[in-house]
C-alpha cells in the first residue's frame, strides 16, 4: 500500500494545489439556520450544528483540495456528542475522498503515546478509534514521545506533523531558547529530519512531517534547508497574517512536500469585510467556496 506522503502528494498533485481547508467551528459564528439562534445550545444541539457546518464544507472542498483539517479542540469541548460528532466529519470526509489530518497535538511517554497513536493514527488500516490519516503531535517531552508516533504510523501508511515552529506570536518564549548555539525549535527540526532520514526508504518525503507557521517566513526557509526530506504543514496563512509569498520557501524543487492551511478565513469567509458586499449570512456557502478558489490561486502564483 503506498504511503501517507504518495498519497498525499498524489492528490495534490492531481488537484494542483497544496490549499489545506481546517475545520474550526464555533458556535457563536455558526449561521442562524445551524444554530437557529440558540445561544446557549446543549452539547447534543451543538454538536449536531458542527457535524452539519463542517459536512458543507466537506462537500465544497472536496473537488478542489487534497485535505482537511479539524481542530479537536473544538469538538471536544462538547464531551461525547462532540467527539462522535468528530468521528463523524473525519469518515465523511475520507469517504469524499479527501485525506484528514487531526489537529488534535498529542504528546506522552511510553505506553500513554502508544495510546494516543493507536486512537489517531488510521492511515489504511481501519484500526484506530479515529479516521485520520495524520495527526499533530508536541514534542516537548522528548525524543522518546515521537517514536510510538512515528512507529505506528509507518506501519498503518499515516502521517504525523510535530510541532517545530508554531505560527502564534509567543512561540518564541520556548521555541527561540539557545543552548550552545542551537534554538529549541532547531533542535526538533534536527531530530524530525533524522526521523525520516530513518524511515522514508526511496521515498522523497518521509512519515513525519512539520508544523512551521507562515508567520515565520525567515524562519521557515532556513527550516526547509535543515529538513529536505520533511513534509511541512502550515499554518498562519489567512486570519494570522501569513502570505503565499510567505510560504513559497516551503516547498522542493519539485514543487511538492508542504500543506498550506486556512481555517477561518474560509470557514466564516462571509463575515470577512472584503467579502460582505457580495456575500450574506445566507449565501454563506457561496463564500466559502469564493474564499477557498481565491486561496487556490493565490497560491498557484509562486513560483
Amino acid at each position: 500500500m503506498p504511503t501517507y506522503a504518495t498519497r498525499l502528494n498524489d492528490r495534490v498533485q492531481a488537484l494542483g494545489t497544496p490549499a489545506l481547508v481546517g475545520l474550526d467551528p464555533r458556535w457563536d459564528q455558526l449561521p442562524a439556520e445551524l444554530t437557529q439562534n440558540r445561544v446557549s445550545p446543549s452539547p447534543e444541539q451543538a454538536a449536531d450544528g458542527f457535524r452539519q457546518f463542517c459536512t458543507e464544507i466537506i462537500n465544497i472542498a472536496a473537488p478542489l483540495v487534497p485535505a482537511v483539517k479539524p481542530q479537536v479542540a473544538f469538538f471536544e469541548q462538547l464531551g461525547p456528542p462532540g467527539l462522535q460528532a468528530l468521528h463523524d466529519v473525519m469518515g465523511y470526509a475520507r469517504h469524499q475522498g479527501l485525506l484528514v489530518i487531526a489537529d488534535a497535538k498529542r504528546g506522552d511517554i511510553g505506553s500513554t503515546a502508544q495510546g494516543y497513536a493507536d486512537a489517531w493514527l488510521d492511515g489504511d488500516s481501519r484500526q484506530a478509534a479515529f479516521p485520520a490519516d495524520a495527526v499533530t503531535v508536541n514534542p516537548y517531552l522528548g525524543d522518546d514521545t515521537l517514536r510510538p508516533f512515528v512507529e505506528t504510523a509507518v506501519n498503518r501508511n499515516a502521517g504525523i506533523y510535530v510541532l517545530v515552529r508554531t505560527s502564534n506570536p509567543g512561540a518564541s518564549t520556548f521555541q527561540d531558547r539557545r543552548t550552545d548555539g542551537v534554538a529549541v525549535f532547531e533542535a526538533v527540526a534536527d531530530t524530525v529530519q533524522q526521523l525520516n532520514q530513518n524511515h522514508r526508504g526511496s521515498e522523497q518525503w518521509g512519515p513525519v512531517g512539520a508544523v512551521v507557521g507562515a508567520t515565520w517566513p525567515d524562519e521557515l526557509a532556513a527550516l526547509r534547508c535543515r529538513m529536505p526530506n520533511t513534509p511541512f504543514l502550515i499554518p498562519g496563512y489567512g486570519s494570522q497574517g501569513g502570505k503565499a509569498a510567505d510560504v513559497a520557501a516551503a516547498f522542493g524543487s519539485s514543487g511538492s512536500g508542504a500543506l498550506v492551511n486556512s481555517s477561518r478565513a474560509i470557514n466564516f469567509a462571509w463575515r470577512r469585510a472584503e467579502y460582505r458586499d457580495r456575500f450574506t449570512e445566507e449565501n454563506w456557502r457561496e463564500a466559502v467556496l469564493d474564499a477557498v478558489k481565491q486561496m487556490i490561486n493565490d497560491l498557484a502564483s509562486l513560483p
